[in-house]
């Protein structure tokens, strides 16, 4: 049987010198269980967002920022070196060096007026590369014998700058090469989340959900027993603790539960992150780093049995209703397919979808921050239908919420749906338009944006875990 766990620790799980000492003693407390444990690390919290603003101020012009961030940046690492490792000075230089790369790369933005894929995620590796030497020097400070690896000499991705996909034959190979020797000698390896390299060696970035993503390409890499995910909630819970006082966790969820919440903006796993590790049947766990007593909740595959109806609530919030109307559309062949072409290549995600029977209308949920974009592209694609009253108008709504209802029960309990809307109508919150998939896990509908958290609250109520 396989010994390996492996663990990912996210951006406040290494935020602080008192985020990493858990993240020690956690380490250190699952050394005593588990023969080899490997750990995955994000960049300290707020530094990779750091990174990206300085760059896209540096792009426009703006070189201020660049010396504050790195301030900010250096301080911000170094106190936590000093507490944890201080006599750990090729972790500093290491920084250092990171920093000035950060800074050629900025002013190199600003000379050219531009910030290419590439380039930013030149930057915005930047900070897993300084968090795993820190981490790993901390480990090794307090006891733990530790060594950093850099994904970027592990992780082989094509080329597609911001959400590279792995080759996972490829990076399997590396893992043995690069990750194995290391746990054969009875060391952690401190991973840098978030990033690989292409087959040329330049970085790359795994897009959103990125580090997670990174947990479960080395789980499946060194055919781990168990993933755990090290977040700072105590697991999924069945709706926003800052919304509603009286969320919880779910001790289990189904993957197809968990991809819909994240789908529609719950702070959980991305569903990419987490399918190479449920397709091999690899225990997967939600912890959090600041309770690490608490089980969390276990990712289930879909075919385990479901318990109670509906399981968690979401609200989705920046996006708004984008309708294409008109008397002349009734019949006529490809309008929804045009519409769609459309969307797509302003590279806009739609969320919902709903269309009239008498198909004299179609509407679509995206982002607010798209509107414009989209609008302007789909009055290209219909401009003769526009000119000749085909279609009446292409517009956006204010802003609104997407809330999604999820649970894989759901399929087997009649009058959901009745209890929702009923929940809601005594909430007095106005549904504006209604999703529902052909699987039966969720139940998605749009709000004003004043009304989400209100219609997450009535929606709660019917959760009983």
């Amino acid at each position: 049987m396989n010994k390996t766990l492996v663990m990912k620790f996210g951006g406040t799980s290494v935020g602080s010198a008192a985020a990493i000492r858990n993240l020690i003693e956690i380490t250190r407390t699952a050394k005593t269980q588990w023969p080899n444990v490997a750990i995955i690390v994000s960049a300290m919290s707020g530094v990779t967002d750091l990174l990206l603003n300085t760059a896209h101020a540096s792009e426009r012009g703006e070189l201020e920022p660049v010396e504050a961030a790195l301030r900010a940046i250096r301080q911000k690492h170094f106190a936590a070196l000093d507490e944890l490792a201080p006599h750990a000075t090729d972790v500093r230089e290491q920084i250092n060096a990171y920093l000035d790369e950060f800074k050629a790369l900025c002013h190199a933005m600003n000379v050219l007026g531009e910030a290419t894929p590439r380039a930013l995620d030149a930057i915005a590796s930047l900070g897993e590369r300084m968090s795993a030497p820190l981490a790993a020097a901390a480990l090794a400070a307090a006891g733990v014998p530790a060594t950093a690896i850099d994904a970027a000499e592990v992780v082989v991705t094509d080329s597609v700058f911001q959400s590279a996909t792995p080759d996972m034959e490829a990076t399997t190979v590396q893992v043995e090469r690069k990750v194995r020797p290391v746990l054969e000698a009875g060391r952690v390896p401190v991973i840098t989340g978030f990033l690989g390299a292409n087959k040329q060696g330049v970085v790359t970035t795994l897009g959103r959900g990125g580090s997670d993503f990174s947990g479960a390409i080395f789980g499946v890499a060194l055919n781990a027993a168990e993933v755990w995910i090290w977040t700072d909630v105590p697991g999924v819970m069945t709706a926003d603790p800052r919304v509603v006082k009286a969320a919880r966790t779910l001790p289990e969820l189904t993957f197809r539960e968990i991809s819909e919440l994240a789908f529609f903006g719950a702070k959980v796993l991305h569903p990419k992150t987490i399918r190479p590790v449920i397709e091999r049947g690899i225990a997967l766990r939600v912890k959090n780093t600041f309770q690490p007593e608490h089980p969390g909740t276990e990712i289930v595959p879909d075919n385990h049995v479901a318990h109670g109806s509906v399981r968690s609530v979401t609200a989705f919030k920046g996006q708004c209703i984008t309708t294409v109307e008109g008397r002349g559309m009734l019949g006529i062949p490809g309008i929804a397919a045009r519409t769609f072409a459309a969307v797509a290549r302003t590279k806009t995600s739609v969320s919902m979808i709903s269309q009239a029977s008498s198909e004299q209308s179609i509407c679509f949920v995206i982002p607010k921050s798209t509107a414009e974009t989209v609008i302007a592209a789909l009055e290209e694609e219909f401009r003769l239908e526009i000119a000749r009253k085909d279609i009446e108008r292409v517009w956006a709504s204010e802003e609104c919420a997407v809330v999604t209802v999820v649970g894989a029960g759901m399929r087997h309990t009649p009058g959901i749906a009745g209890k929702v809307f009923g929940a809601l109508g005594a909430a007095n919150v106005n549904v504006i338009v209604i999703a529902q998939g052909s699987s039966e896990c969720s139940i998605s509908l749009c709000v004003a944006a004043a009304q989400a958290d209100e219609a997450v609250r009535a929606i709660h109520e019917l959760i009983v875990v």
